[in-house]
């Protein structure tokens, strides 16, 4: 009976192994390069350009960073801040690059991709850096649109975490023409077009067709940031969409969008209700702002809609696209009603009672349960990154009764 138990005992200990999420913290990439002065001037623009941010929310990611005396190249040249971003993004690499994995490169070189790349703004392979294991123990780096140049080598490594996060140094900033070249500037930036190349293209189709673009692009210099949904959300809302009045629909993508200018650490920090384009007067159309953690919700009365990327960013516009379609209460009221349920509360078939019910919800601060609908679409079965999320309790009660089992053999 003993040596069953230790097998069973040993059998669930596997199984907790295998089934539970990997046990890491999240990392911060601010926090690492903090302990090491020598690149105060790499960490203080990867804040600058809001990357530290991103490269926070990803797993499987590795951080090239460069010294104080080989970003005084960089900074002789006078970049703009996105132009700086987008340089900077070229030497975060999408994929896991120990020093060990370095040295042991399949057939001595290895294209990756990198942060630049997943922009969307790189064109072609430009956004991809080459990673060469050269001879006497030296690797080298170079980005792709550099004719073959790899100007750049393996250092040492800062900080590694298997498989999730390697923090290494390098010689020197990797140079590319693209990446290097001025941006436009936001007042010239085509929103829609924007938009529909990252996953919007639905949303972005609306607002072409509506007044409503016209008041983006009034906004757009003295700060805008739009809230952007994919393409699956606004087509499963379409036929409400197709509703709606031509008064209607101005409303709702105008209330996509706050007439100021707010990086995804200042949404972080304001949390509260926000004024929107469609907000006039009587007609609130507002949304409340809120965080946990590295997440940013955004919700009405209705819905709750999960920020999910960062589309553009840069000083006097921001874009983030998200995954549900935020539903004004001014233009869907009767979605206000309770959801009949098996046994209803005599309260929710009042009129009274809902008025009295809307107030409540009204005057409730941010982070008040009223605040939250009963259908949370940012409930979620997959993290940010595709990574699926574990249901604890189930989990346990899965281990307890194989264990249970067992035991009975």
């Amino acid at each position: 009976m003993q040596h069953l138990s230790a097998t069973a005992i040993t059998a669930v200990l596997s199984l907790i192994f295998l089934l539970s999420p990997t046990l890491t913290s999240a990392h911060n990439i601010t926090a690492i390069l903090n302990k090491y002065p020598e690149f105060s001037t790499f960490n203080h623009y990867l804040t600058e350009t809001h990357l530290a941010a991103e490269i926070n929310r990803r797993i499987t990611i590795t951080v090239c960073a460069v010294d104080n005396a080989g970003m005084a190249d960089l900074l002789a040249k006078h970049l703009s801040i996105s132009a700086m971003k987008n340089v900077l993004s070229l030497h975060v690499l999408l994929d896991y690059f120990g020093a060990k994995k370095l040295h042991q490169i399949t057939d001595g070189t290895a294209l990756a991709a990198t942060m630049f790349q997943a922009t969307g703004t790189a064109t072609g392979t430009s956004g991809f850096v080459n990673i060469t294991d050269l001879k006497g123990g030296k690797v080298g780096f170079g980005a792709e649109d550099n004719g073959g140049v790899l100007p750049a080598s393996f250092v040492k490594s800062i900080d590694e975490r298997p498989y999730n996060l390697s923090v290494i140094q390098i010689s020197q900033i990797l140079n590319s023409p693209e990446a290097e070249a001025p941006a436009p500037a936001p007042s010239s930036q085509n929103i829609t077009k924007l938009m529909s190349a990252h996953g919007c293209k639905v949303f972005a189709d609306a607002l072409s067709a509506s007044d409503a673009q016209k008041t983006y692009e009034d906004n757009l210099d003295g700060g805008l940031t739009i809230f952007c949904p994919l393409d699956d959300a606004f087509k499963k809302f379409a036929p409400k969409f197709k509703n709606l009045t031509i008064a209607g629909k101005q409303a709702l993508l105008e209330s996509h969008a706050m007439p100021v200018y707010e990086s995804m650490q200042m949404l972080k920090q304001n949390n509260g209700l926000m004024n929107t384009l469609a907000t006039d007067g009587a007609s609130k159309f507002d949304i409340t702002v809120q965080n946990d953690g590295e997440q940013v919700t955004l919700k009405t009365k209705l819905v709750t809609a999960r920020i999910t990327g960062t589309l553009f960013d840069e000083q006097p516009l921001s874009i983030y696209t998200i995954n549900n379609v935020l539903l004004p209460k001014e233009l869907f009221k009767g979605a206000l009603s309770p959801t009949p349920a098996p046994a209803p509360e005599p309260a929710a078939d009042s009129p009274k009672g809902s008025k009295k019910k809307k107030k409540k919800v009204a005057d409730a601060p941010s982070d008040s349960p009223a605040d939250s609908p009963d259908e949370d679409p940012s409930d979620q079965t997959a993290d940010e990154n595709g990574a699926v999320v574990f249901n604890g309790g189930g989990l346990v009660a899965i281990v307890m009764s194989v264990w249970l089992v067992l035991l009975q053999l």
